[in-house]
């Protein structure tokens, strides 16, 4: 890695243009067209002319560097210009011949400076100006400098006739001289440790590429290798032995379930350009936006239409009622093609009852049943590889990990096991794979990496589900010992939602993807414009861009749990309801029916709307904001007590309160 041309000030301002030029074209894939030669040449010539503005300025900013063509792993793509001066990282990005700053332009080189200040070793603590050069523009745009050194500062505007005196008074206004200057040769070779969405780690895979190439875990998290090799030598075992092998892979929110699954399916082929197997999700909405997504990234980089690359992509990720459905009904005696199966959120597969209810009696079998009867019929080999969420079963009939305890005991005790402690005791919020199978099941093998403890997502801090799980358990607590090691994560609360809105809009820079998520129990949030029965377009809502109505940015529709579950969002803005109200020392479950709330008495009903606020706890990747409705005296649904109570308890918590207007509420 590193970028294409790296020099000293002074050896860049000795080198000839023809020689810089030269470098370039060097490290350049293919063959170099005469606009990108022209760019690259009007870049160099503004650049010489910023260190000469340097040079005369006398304000010991004497030490400086430039990048060109530096590469920035996660998004695939490469800044034109970085400059190191003194200890101030400057990103610049050149649009050549352009008269305006165009919005798109605005997000992509904030997005780089935000990459550089979570990913990049070097550029942490450090202060970073991102910069926008449209060199025809007549007029530039200066923000107000922020004296703070917030790491990331505002964006900067200009045409190349303000470029060099831009540069210099942004570079001015935020230099510390205590702080050291920066080595540029450390710099361009500092470990770069991105930490990609889900969406950006599929269509990495689904393009040939190895996910480790895109991912490596933020300041020391859990590597996902360990776990994915794990599986991979129990699935070369069962192949050698001619065996039947389920892999139980559980995890805290957040710690890359899906990904290791796409990892293990996508990244190890038996055939070249095959993959290992078949991944399948119950999870709709999460089929819906990686297939769009990875639709969409086929579609940009190899044209044609988007039909055709809808059709192409819709084995990378496959429903598994459609698989469930082909194999019980359609053809009950077929033998699966695939040896592997990865299932997505196993701990949501139906239970009996929920299959019988759902089919009016056509199914009689669990989910489980299901899918261990469809690959037991093969006579070689099979495994599958079941991927259990950590307190995530949020709908009535999502058996979890009992289910397929009970399966595997009762039919299925030919099949070896292979799980972490965590899955054979069970999981905080429910019961384990012993409570299904008890001793019935002999061959278990317990695999610690089968585990995943840290959250990748929230790649600020690795405690935030410890933090949401205390949260619903009511522990004050230990929630308290999990946001002191929350430093980097802001945490807010506010009573105002258009303060919420406010700061959502505020902290979602670049292309960083803000949204509002709330409890589709939370009936009584229309009356403030939150319908949370409103059907989602879930592909337009979490890739629509800014300019999309219909997308998060917009901060109008809010997405449930069911919506959003084994997805994520850069910056969450939670909507609390009334179904889950913190009164009298504890949570109290109630449900909406009619015009009046009811208690919730059933324990596995309670247990389902505890996991609702824990999935919607564990969704941000940044940041997030708690807004609870203030209450209203003249509505006995909305009534104050069924708030305050919630309020108080998340600051005691560790939760700040969101000062008035969003104004103090600045993340960097």
């Amino acid at each position: 890695m590193g970028a294409y041309v790296c020099l000293s000030g002074d050896t860049f301002q000795a080198s000839s243009a023809a020689e810089i030029l030269g470098r370039l074209a060097a490290r350049a894939e293919g063959e170099i067209s005469q606009n990108d030669r022209y760019a690259w040449q009007e870049t160099i010539e503004l650049l010489r002319e910023f260190g000469s503005t340097l040079s005369a300025s006398k304000q010991g900013l004497d030490q400086w560097s430039v990048l060109l063509e530096y590469p920035i792993p996660r998004i695939g793509k490469r800044v034109d210009v970085i400059l190191l001066v003194q200890d101030v990282v400057v990103v610049l990005e050149m649009k050549v011949g352009s008269q305006s700053f165009e919005a798109a332009a605005r997000r992509q080189v904030e997005d780089y400076a935000l990459d550089l200040r979570d990913f990049h070793l070097m550029s942490r603590d450090r202060v970073i100006v991102p910069v926008l050069c449209a060199t025809a523009a007549m007029e530039s745009q200066q923000p107000r400098r922020d004296v703070s050194r917030q790491p990331v500062q505002p964006l900067l505007c200009v045409g190349s006739s303000d470029l060099a005196s831009g540069l210099l008074e942004a570079i001015r206004s935020c230099h510390d001289v205590v702080r050291e200057p920066i080595d540029v040769e450390a710099w361009n070779s500092s470990a770069y440790e991105p930490v990609p969405t889900i969406v950006e780690a599929a269509q990495a895979l689904y393009a040939g590429h190895q996910v480790e190439a895109i991912c490596r875990s933020h300041a020391g998290a859990f590597n996902l290798t360990r776990t994915s090799q794990a599986v991979w030598k129990a699935i070369e075992q069962a192949r050698a032995e001619q065996s039947k092998v389920i892999c139980f892979i559980t995890g805290v929110p957040g710690s890359g379930k899906t990904l290791a699954g796409l990892n293990i399916v996508h990244s190890k082929s038996e055939t070249a350009g095959a993959p290992l197997g078949a991944f399948l999700s119950g999870n709709g909405p999460l089929v819906q936006v990686l297939s769009d997504a990875l639709a969409r990234d086929r579609q940009k980089r190899l044209g044609g239409t988007l039909g055709e690359a809808n059709r192409q992509v819709r084995t990378f990720i496959q429903n598994v009622h459609h698989f469930i459905q082909h194999y019980i009904d359609d053809k009950p005696s077929d033998i699966p093609v695939d040896h592997v199966l990865v299932f997505d959120e196993a701990q949501r597969a139906w239970s009996a009852e929920k299959v019988r209810k759902q089919t009016r009696g056509r199914r009689t079998l669990s989910e489980p049943q299901m899918l261990l009867s469809a690959m037991d019929r093969r006579a070689d080999w099979a495994v599958i590889v079941a991927l259990v969420g950590n307190g995530q079963e949020i709908h009535d009939g999502e058996a979890g990990l009992v289910e397929w305890g009970r399966a595997l005991g009762s039919d299925f005790g030919h099949w070896r096991v292979l799980a972490a402690s965590a899955a054979l005791d069970g999981l905080s919020s429910g019961q384990g794979l012993r409570d299904g199978f008890g001793l019935h099941v002999r061959d278990v093998d317990e695999c610690e990496d089968l585990h995943l403890r840290v959250s990748l997502r929230a790649y600020r801090a690795a405690r935030v589900s410890e933090w949401a799980d205390s949260v619903v358990d009511g522990d004050v607590h230990r929630a308290m010992q999990a946001r002191h090691g929350m430093t980097e994560y802001p945490l807010f609360v506010t009573r105002s939602l258009a303060d919420a809105r406010t700061w959502l809009r505020r902290v979602a820079r670049g292309n960083r993807r803000a949204g509002l998520v709330a409890s589709s129990g939370a009936k009584r949030l229309r009356a403030w414009g939150i319908h949370v029965d409103v059907e989602l377009d879930a592909a337009q809502w979490f890739l629509g861009g800014p300019e999309d109505v219909r997308s998060s940015h917009y901060l109008e529709l809010a997405a449930t749990e069911f919506a959003i579950q084994g997805l994520e969002l850069d910056w969450v803005g939670l909507c609390w309801g009334g179904d889950f109200s913190r009164r009298g020392g504890g949570w109290k479950h109630s449900r909406f029916r009619g015009s009046s709330w009811q208690s919730l008495n059933d324990g596995t009903k309670r247990r389902y709307l505890a996991n609702k606020y824990r999935v919607l706890l564990t969704r941000a990747r940044e940041g997030m904001v708690v807004w609870v409705p203030p209450g209203d005296a003249n509505d006995s649904t909305r009534s104050a007590d069924r708030y305050d109570g919630t309020m108080e308890f998340l600051l005691r918590c560790g939760a700040q309160l969101l000062p008035d207007s969003a104004g103090a509420a600045e993340a960097g």
